[in-house]
């Protein structure tokens, strides 16, 4: 009953709550407006990842509260702790994004919210321990020290908060991608019997499904900070608590993070800081293109949901990297096919500079 009751009350949670976001950011003058990259129309409420914590956080909440006859057994003695500990850190990330909207913080203070962010999960046993060797030599299993899980669980963290973050920038499009994934490791802990994990991208999928109603072209409101935060900390997290399903996050997310390490390469190579905002994202290149909003939305969800489905098919490890390098192969030829044009010199053409201070 868990498995069906825990996305329909998250669901139910945004759609009642979304509304509510949006009368608040017209209340506090937290509103989008036109211009620059900004090419909606109106001003915009840009709070809207309130409600898609609250339907998270409100469906699994409601779990504790039913009969246990109605939830699926648990086989990790930790996987309560972990659970809070998701929820502890949720809570956070979501709260630094709301102060974020209001504030706009820096990129310093950003990253070090999401050290903290990554220190909870951490403090929670969500961490990367270990991992499938994809090599035909070595052990199956390789197990890193301390010093390095810490090292790789706070990187983890932050990619996965930024990739979301900076993939926010066109109607429902974050929204979309972040429920594929939670379909996917849904999907996954199911065929693995972890039903009562499975809860928890369930709980996501029908919050993000709920709230994009709203955010899909064109949009009535815009997830923010706080979105986008909760979303990368959320999904990072689902990835290690599913059982360090990192290739699986990587292929989904594979077009996302590829546009994040072309973008710090170009920005480094142009002289541009790291995290100032600009046009040079491929959903902005492909807006320039001539594509609309709804097109380049279906076009990422087409791919992300290849490659989970990929994902899905095979056990295979070795199988996996193959399908990671041949993602990045077709990411790299679709990047560069929609990368901008550059002015005599190297330097890029104005309509690649930042509006605004930071992404």
């Amino acid at each position: 009953m868990a498995l069906l009751i825990a996305p329909l009350v998250a669901l139910i949670l945004a759609l009642a709550l979304t509304p509510i976001s949006m009368w608040l950011a017209r209340r506090w003058d937290l509103l989008d407006r036109p211009g620059g990259r900004r090419q909606h129309k109106g001003r915009v409420p840009r709070i809207g990842g309130v409600a898609l914590f609250g339907g998270f956080a409100g469906a699994l909440l409601l779990m504790r509260l039913l009969p246990p006859a109605w939830l699926p057994p648990s086989t990790d003695p930790q996987e309560g702790w972990r659970v809070t500990g998701l929820l502890i850190g949720a809570a956070f990330v979501a709260a630094f994004g709301l102060a974020d909207d209001r504030f706009d913080f820096s990129s310093r203070t950003q990253y070090i919210a999401q050290i903290v962010a990554a220190l909870i999960a951490i403090a929670f046993t969500i961490f990367i321990e270990r991992v499938n060797n994809p090599l035909p030599l070595g052990p199956d299993l390789l197990v890193f020290p301390w010093p390095l899980v810490w090292l790789l669980t706070i990187f983890w963290f932050m990619g996965a908060i930024n990739t979301v973050n900076w993939l926010d920038g066109i109607d429902g499009l974050a929204t979309t991608v972040s429920a594929i994934v939670a379909i996917v490791l849904a999907i996954l802990m199911l065929r693995m019997g972890q039903h009562s994990v499975a809860i928890l991208a369930l709980a996501l999928l029908g919050s993000a499904v709920g709230f994009l109603f709203f955010n899909f072209p064109p949009a009535r409101v815009f997830m923010g900070s706080v979105g986008s935060y909760f979303l990368g900390f959320t999904l990072a997290s689902l990835g290690l608590i599913a059982g360090a399903r990192v290739a699986t996050v990587l292929l989904v997310l594979g077009l996302p993070i590829l546009d994040v390490a072309w973008l710090i390469w170009w920005r480094w190579r142009h002289g541009q800081p790291l995290g100032q905002g600009d046009r040079n994202h491929l959903h902005y290149r492909l807006l320039d293109k001539g594509y609309s909003q709804r097109q380049i939305v279906i076009g990422y969800a087409a791919f992300t949901a290849f490659f989970g489905a990929i994902s899905l098919i095979t056990t295979s490890t070795i199988v996996k990297v193959i399908a990671l390098l041949a993602l990045l192969a077709a990411g790299g030829v679709i990047i560069w096919w929609a990368s901008p044009r550059e002015v005599a010199g190297g330097r890029p053409d104005s309509g690649q500079l930042a509006d605004r201070p930071r992404d």
